[in-house]
């Protein structure tokens, strides 16, 4: 299984609560780009699993047109910033997919790739940054971690 673990677009600070935070337009051109660069590593999409926090789902509306049409799209309750990480991965490891995107938040994203390979410190995300994460057998491989600022 192929794993895509993506933060949220950068996202405006003027909200009067966290979940309702709206990607800037920054954040929309800086998700897109990485999605347009990482489009060559997935020939399909099996599984989208998206934060319901706005700004999540805002950068899964700005990349999908970029990205092959996935065959489910699932909102998830347990992708928010301070979210089970066990949760995520004990379901990710139950499912039967080759290709997953995640769109979530820090400090989860880090904890999503940390669970999923043992020997990888949390690494921290940039927004719209992105990790592949390759799992065989229950255990991950940390196989990238790119942000916008690191792409030629």
């Amino acid at each position: 299984m192929k794993i895509i673990v993506m933060r949220h677009g950068e996202a405006a600070h003027e909200a009067g609560r966290d979940d309702l935070r709206p990607l800037t337009d920054k954040g929309r051109k800086q998700s897109i780009k990485m999605a347009e660069w990482v489009s060559t590593e997935l020939p399909r999409l099996d599984r989208v699993l998206v934060s319901p926090f706005l700004r999540a789902q805002q950068t899964w509306e700005a990349i999908r047109s970029c990205l092959p049409e996935p065959a489910l799209v699932e909102e998830i309750h347990d992708l928010v910033p301070y979210g089970r990480a066990e949760t995520v991965t004990d379901y990710l490891r139950a499912l039967n997919d080759d290709y997953i995107l995640i769109i979530s938040h820090l400090p989860l994203v880090g904890y999503i790739v940390n669970d999923l390979c043992a020997n990888a410190v949390p690494p921290m995300f940039v927004t719209s940054g992105m990790a592949k994460v390759t799992l065989q057998e229950g255990k991950g491989h940390l196989d990238w971690l790119e942000g916008p600022h690191t792409l030629r």
